[in-house]
């Protein structure tokens, strides 16, 4: 058996990687499948049936291109590594959106692409706008503002403005984030799917949206020039400003595109005006510039025509799917309005309820502190009820005091009247007595003078005596006879010498001594009476003082009775022995 040869077996499918702006997908796909049919298959898959204004797109070299739907994928420039890498974007765009675009999912895919054209700077657009824009894509995002939710930093992780805005403007990211937010609070009620048509209605009147730029030159020496590609029409720019055109074509006044090889001819439809030439330099630019004008063109025509059976389906479908959610948008408002009533009431009914608790919480507690206050008050009554009986008992003993106080302040009285008349009799005794005293004073100087005379002249007669006895001793020692004796009462001396008799006795002085003898002991018996009849005194008076002071206060009408003044006695010489004074 011989063996001709194996021949390598082809595989029949391959594999695509689908990129579309918000997921990635991958597919199996047969050999022999056109551009068509991948196309049609991600279309199915993500829902979308606004296909005309889609288109797979892949990068080659330095370029890009768009999949061919009438010829074979592989039959295509595509890159040959596998997976295959497309993406799924949106080749020509709407004049205007609103009326344009009828699916949610062709809205939701537009706003994604715009967006990051915006923030990748390949759409220009001013602060203010990008502010705007930023507030709407917030909205669709994160829904309403709350306030209690949506924190300060919470757009800190999301790209919201182009990086030549946020370098313009010597702001932090928490200010444009304010800024943000400020418009962003206005959008309250907008929902996700009319947030994404309000930032593409504002969007598409910016100068760059929708534009497809190109290279060229309007002979093979000029400058440079750009060529703008959009739903209205091809405008040439210069190289340095893609905002306003030098020159527009729209699609209503062009007769013809034609191109041979790199040289591109716009004849005008009016045949007066010049037709138009430019030069492109690469092959493939050219296919890409002559597939975008025929695009472009295709459906500005069909804009102006009736729309298809399958458009107004569409039409009809997205209509009653708006009102049937717009229906669900306000049963969802009017069951989140009732449901934060609900919130609400019962919220306010929790707080009702806090506030009759802590009420009925206070009340028990003044309740409990009511009882301790009436249990505190029957105890201080119980107890002022015993002090007044207290005090009654002692007011009727203060009473029953009070009249005997008043019958001892009667007998105090009647005693302290007759206590100051013997008083008054004692100091009228006492001035007596100091009168007695100073007359027996001055008969006691007299007596006392005459004492002192009579001495004298008994000193002179006893000196006499003594004289006349010298004289006479010497014949008494003659005659040796002893000395008679003195009489025994002393009362003079008898000397008998033969015829001659001397008496010494005194007669006056004696009877004067003994008469003065006799009146000291009188005077000092009246005096020793005297003194007697003063000390009982002061000792009543004594005894009445303890008692006024054991007494204290005799009128109960608030009269204070005092004391008597002290009763001064004058000073009364005994003889000459004593001298007192008392204070009463």
């Amino acid at each position: 058996m011989s063996i001709l040869g194996l021949k390598k077996k082809q595989p029949k499918t391959f594999k695509v990687k689908v990129i579309t702006m918000d997921a990635e997908m991958e597919f199996s796909c047969e050999v022999k499948w056109k551009g068509k049919d991948l196309f049609d298959l991600v279309c199915r898959t993500i829902g979308l049936r606004e296909t005309w204004f889609f288109g797979l797109r892949y990068t080659l070299k330095d370029t890009y291109a768009w999949l061919k739907p009438e010829k074979r994928v592989l039959d295509q420039d595509v890159p040959k590594e596998f997976p295959i890498t497309f993406h799924f974007l949106a080749k020509f765009f709407p004049e205007k959106v609103e009326e344009e675009l009828v699916q949610e999912i062709t809205q939701h895919l537009f706003f994604l692409q715009v967006k990051k054209q915006i923030l990748d700077e390949e759409i220009f657009c001013s602060p203010e706008a990008s502010v705007l824009l930023a507030s709407y894509a917030v909205q669709a995002k994160y829904g309403d503002y709350d306030p209690n939710f949506h924190k300060p930093g919470f757009l800190a992780q999301d790209e919201l403005l182009p990086k030549r805005v946020l370098m313009q403007y010597q702001m932090t990211p928490d200010m444009w984030e304010e800024k943000i937010t400020a418009w962003y609070a206005e959008h309250r009620g907008i929902p996700r799917d009319e947030a994404e048509m309000d930032y593409l209605k504002i969007a598409q009147d910016l100068e760059m949206y929708g534009v497809s730029y190109f290279s060229i030159t309007q002979n093979k020496k000029d400058t440079e020039l750009l060529l703008g590609v959009d739903a209205q029409g091809l405008h040439i720019y210069n190289p340095n400003s893609k905002l306003n055109p030098n020159k527009s074509f729209p699609w209503s006044g062009i007769r013809n595109i034609s191109y041979s090889e790199k040289e591109f001819t716009i004849k005008p439809l009016d045949k007066k005006k010049e037709v138009f030439k430019f030069y492109s330099s690469q092959l493939r630019v050219n296919k890409l510039i002559l597939q975008l004008c025929i695009g472009n063109h295709d459906l500005f025509m069909r804009r102006r025509k009736v729309d298809s059976i399958e458009v107004q389906q569409m039409k009809a479908q997205a209509k009653e799917e708006k009102a049937r959610k717009k229906m669900e948008r306000q049963i969802l408002a009017r069951e989140k309005q009732m449901r934060e009533e609900a919130e609400r009431a019962k919220e306010e009914m929790e707080r009702r309820l806090f506030q009759i608790q802590d009420e009925a919480r206070l009340a028990n507690e003044a309740l409990i502190r009511s009882e301790e206050t009436a249990d505190l008050l029957a105890e201080k009554a119980q107890i002022a009820e015993e002090e007044a009986k207290l005090l009654a008992h002692k007011a009727a003993e203060a009473e029953q005091e009070r009249q005997r106080l008043e019958v001892t302040a009667l007998k105090t009285k009647e005693e302290k009247r007759l206590m100051e008349q013997k008083m008054r009799e004692a100091e009228l005794l006492a001035v007596k007595l100091v009168e007695e005293s100073e007359r027996r004073s001055k008969e006691a100087d007299h007596l006392k003078q005459d004492l002192n005379e009579a001495k004298d002249a008994e000193r002179r007669a006893k000196q006499k005596l003594l004289d006349i006895t010298k004289t006479t001793y010497p014949l008494i020692a003659a005659y040796s006879s002893p000395p008679l004796p003195l009489p025994a009462d002393g009362g003079g001396l008898n000397l008998e010498t033969g015829s001659i008799r001397i008496d010494f006795k005194d007669t006056d002085m004696k009877r004067l001594s003994m008469e003065i003898e006799r009146e000291r002991l009188e005077y000092m018996e009246k005096s020793k009476h005297l003194q007697d009849q003063l000390k009982e005194l002061k000792s009543e008076i004594e005894s009445l003082k303890l008692e006024e002071q054991q007494a204290g206060i005799f009128s109960h009408r608030g009269e204070t009775r005092a004391c008597p003044e002290p009763a001064y006695l004058p000073q009364s010489t005994v003889g000459h022995y004593d001298s007192e004074v008392i204070y009463i």
